[in-house]
């Protein structure tokens, strides 16, 4: 029997509203990093067929221009979808205590709440979309090309 590769895939597209403003900071070599969380809501009808409502709350940091880009733009309430990858990442409390803490590092994220000028006018030239270019210099050519087509 062939032996099975499995693929090395880790995806998510998540979409959410900010559950309070990011928290921005630059690591010790002054690297921009935001974190902030999203909660997304999913709808569904249970046994008795009535509409009810389950809240995912979700994790979510960013990287160099990109956090620069939230730190900027999003605040609490703020709409948003993350296109990114789960990663986990352990820590110790103030009591010693570790911890394990499962968020999505983001490549892109577009904000979704219309923005406005100055004196109200919409301000339509800027870009609702903003990635981390970092993040593709650690992929392979091949998985380069697959994230391109």
């Amino acid at each position: 029997m062939a032996e099975f590769k499995m693929p090395e895939l880790n995806s998510v597209i998540i979409a959410g509203n900010l559950t309070k403003d990011p928290v921005f900071r630059q690591t010790t070599t002054g690297t921009p990093v935001v974190n902030f969380h999203i909660a997304s809501n999913r709808r569904f009808r249970d046994k008795n067929e009535e509409w009810k409502e389950d809240v995912c709350y979700v994790g979510i940091v960013a990287w160099n221009k990109l956090a620069e880009s939230c730190r900027d733009k999003l605040k609490k309430g703020n709409a948003v979808l993350v296109d990114g990858e789960l990663q986990s990442r352990t820590f110790k409390t103030e009591d010693q205590q570790s911890r394990t803490v499962v968020e999505i590092k983001a490549r892109r994220i577009q904000f979704l709440n219309k923005r406005s000028g100055e004196k109200g006018e919409s301000a339509g030239d800027e870009p609702s979309v903003f990635s981390d270019d970092s993040f593709d210099s650690l992929l392979s050519p091949e998985d380069s090309d697959l994230i391109k087509s």
